[in-house]
């Protein structure tokens, strides 16, 4: 058996853009002559966000458009289809950011069938194995396929794990899944999970981290896997929560009709749950409105209710607009973001959880083990009960010592994200198992900002072993009595692939320079001679929309209505809930009058500017936004350049109008009070001279 490529077209994803564009225009390069290749080529440039309303063949005519290198986007619509390239090469941690399958789904409809690269993102990898397209590190094989040699599939899987090379032997995982995992009857499907499998495994003697232990404890075994999970090995396990939101449940619906037709039957439906999350602001999205995507939006959303209808799935759906309804951000706002909700009224300490977005880990800071899957995996799961999975190994980050004051959980994962050996991979794949005295003394909204963040960490997942603060957030949250079990530790001598130590006395307020999230600098070395000015300031999302973060972005408005401060003039402030709960403690908590004065706009819950999805995405690329929430891609919330930083930053920064932390807001103020004029940065309240 053979891959049809036979003298292909290759793309070399070069970081010339002439070189992009001269490869468009039929020039055939060798590796050396492409130069260095782009590295961190993230799915959100694969598909962009203009993209993400298609969910069907027609997605091969936008692959790569919003590919960027050189300051250009050389890749125009229908370029890379008709070009009819058949390969592509690109550097490190190709396919980083979000889960969307869209982007292998993409390239495969625009003819591509082998993506080669010096690593790969572990979502993205997993998803191009479902849906057939082949991934390779082995840059052998170039000068190969260019002299005309043929690659076989042997070779192709030749060193992937043996369940990776039976997918991608049956053609995709909805392939594999029908013929190896469910076993149909007159009535209903019954899944592999209720017949042909033997159930859970006893946990094995020997140390084993939680992470470990919760996989082992919901392991499943087949014909091609075992129920003994080691690392590297693929396998399947059971989840006791599946949940997937509306960018994606038109493409399941789509593939699970073409799979199975009328006889698609559910497996646990109860167990599965649906979000509206990511557009119900659509109608105040610049790219949205100006890209005119809004009938592409209303489509997705018919698609969502629709499927999730007919199968009695329990939908988390628009605020005051009836499920029946398909007005799409009429009102604005959601119940609140999946994964936010799903930790807030779901998620338990030792159970397993997966979901249709990368931030889905999330929730491992109430001490389980989520991890995001891919629209095919989650389709998949929907109809056997057994997600796939690749074993990890874990990676120990011990976080000792207490975080100064001023400093929070979104300045410990920048700083993170900066060290030499996360930047050089170190995390990838990897489970982040976060312990150490400055974790013991974090709220789980804190560790959440944590395990949400292993997303752009790299990592598979994030994970907090539960303790007597894991308690107190069910009981106050949930009503949920609580204690750990002996079992939800790590044991003494667990196997890590590594440990990370940080001292996080010594930590000041992060900021993370536009472009990538690992562009982290302590912002007390930012030139203090050029600030940089701001135009947008935007707190929310699922990483900094929850109870804490708005308690600290209330301390530092509080501060500034108290000393006749509001938000500089030339600045747009937006705080944006990450879900009701958030929304409405904030208003017992009193805290609505306090935004209000100090000028910022308040926010339904939504994924939002996060996902350039809404009010705080920049509409040109002059604009300059400092936010809280967790990646700052090229173009990931609108055209301009966007700083992250913690909640207090964003919220001292818009006061100020230029970047600065809430210790140099106050310093600035009493500098200004004893001088009577502006600080060079400062922009004096109304009782200001």
């Amino acid at each position: 058996m053979s891959v049809p490529l036979r003298n292909p077209r290759l793309l070399f994803l070069s970081r010339d853009p002439a070189l992009v564009e001269a490869q468009l225009k039929s020039q055939r390069l060798t590796l050396a002559q492409a130069g260095p290749l782009r590295d961190d080529i993230s799915t959100d440039e694969i598909t962009p966000l203009t993209v993400m309303t298609v969910f069907d063949e027609r997605l091969g005519r936008y692959a790569h458009t919003g590919f960027k290198t050189g300051g250009a986007k050389p890749i125009a619509v229908d370029a890379l289809k008709s070009g009819n390239f058949s390969v592509l090469v690109g550097g490190k941690r190709y396919g980083k950011g979000s889960s969307r399958e869209h982007s292998p789904v993409a390239e495969r409809e625009a003819g591509v069938q082998l993506v080669i690269a010096e690593s790969f993102e572990r979502i993205y990898r997993q998803n191009a194995d479902n849906v057939g397209l082949f991934t390779s590190t082995d840059f052998g094989l170039i000068e190969r396929l260019q002299a005309g040699d043929v690659i076989s599939v042997d070779e192709l899987v030749g060193g992937r794990d043996r369940l990776a090379a039976a997918i991608l032997r049956a053609g995709g995982l909805l392939q594999y899944g029908k013929a190896a995992l469910s076993i149909p009857n007159e009535n209903a499907r019954r899944s592999a999970t209720d017949a042909a499998l033997p159930g859970t495994t006893d946990i094995a003697p020997k140390p084993q981290t939680l992470a470990q232990k919760i996989f082992q404890r919901n392991a499943l075994a087949t014909a091609q896997t075992p129920a003994e999970l080691k690392a590297g090995e693929g396998g399947f396990v059971r989840a006791d929560w599946r949940f997937i939101h509306e960018y994606y449940t038109g493409m399941a619906a789509h593939l699970l009709q073409r799979a199975y037709g009328d006889t698609l039957a559910l497996h646990k439906p109860q167990s599965i749950l649906a979000f509206e999350d990511h557009l119900s602001y659509a109608h105040r999205s610049p790219a949205h409105v100006t890209g005119r995507l809004l009938p592409g939006v209303r489509e997705l959303s018919g698609a969502h209710r629709r499927f999730v209808a007919a199968h009695g799935i329990k939908d988390h759906c628009y605020l005051d607009t009836p499920s029946t309804e398909l007005a799409v951000g009429a009102i604005g706002g959601s119940e609140g973001i999946s994964h936010a909700l799903m930790a807030e009224r779901y998620a338990l300490p030792g159970q397993l959880v997966v979901g249709t977005d990368s931030h889905t880990p999330h929730s491992g800071a109430v001490g389980c083990l989520a991890f995001g899957v891919g629209t095919t995996d989650m389709a998949n799961s929907m109809v056997t009960g057994a997600v796939r999975v690749t074993m990890p190994e874990s990676l120990r980050i011990e976080l000792n010592g207490l975080l100064p004051p001023g400093v929070t959980a979104k300045d410990l994962v920048l700083h993170l994200l900066a060290l030499p050996d996360i930047k050089a991979g170190a995390g990838v794949g990897r489970i982040f198992e976060f312990t150490g005295s400055a974790v013991r003394a974090l709220s789980t909204d804190e560790r959440a900002t944590l395990t949400n963040m292993t997303a752009e960490l790299g990592g598979f997942t994030g994970i907090v072993a539960p303790d007597a603060e894991s308690a107190r957030f069910l009981k106050e949250r949930r009503g949920v009595d609580f204690s750990p079990e002996a079992w939800m530790v790590s044991d003494a001598g667990a196997p890590y692939a590594g440990e990370i130590t940080v001292d996080c006395s010594a930590l000041t307020p992060m900021v993370a320079r536009p472009g990538d999230p690992g562009n982290g600098i302590a912002l007390c070395t930012l030139a203090s001679d050029t600030p940089v000015k701001l135009d947008i300031a935007y707190g929310g999302s699922c990483t900094a929309g929850k109870r804490a973060d708005f308690d600290l972005y209330h301390e530092v408005l509080a501060w500034a209505v108290a000393h006749g401060q509001r938000v500089a003039p030339h600045v747009k402030l937006y705080l944006q809930f990450g879900t009701v709960d958030v929304r409405d403690y904030c208003e017992r908590q009193g805290y609505l009058a306090t935004f209000a004065a100090a000028g910022a706009e308040l926010l339904q819950p939504a994924c939002g500017a996060c996902a350039n999805c809404g009010p705080g995405s920049s509409d040109n690329a002059n604009q300059v936004t400092v936010s809280a929430i967790n990646r700052n891609f090229p173009g990931r919330s609108g055209p301009g350049n966007v700083w992250l930083a913690s909640p207090p930053t964003v919220a001292a920064s818009a006061i100020a109008g230029w970047l600065c932390s809430f210790a140099e807001l106050q310093s600035a103020f009493s500098e200004a009070k004893k001088s009577r004029s502006s600080s060079g940065f400062f922009i004096p309240g109304p009782d200001e001279p």
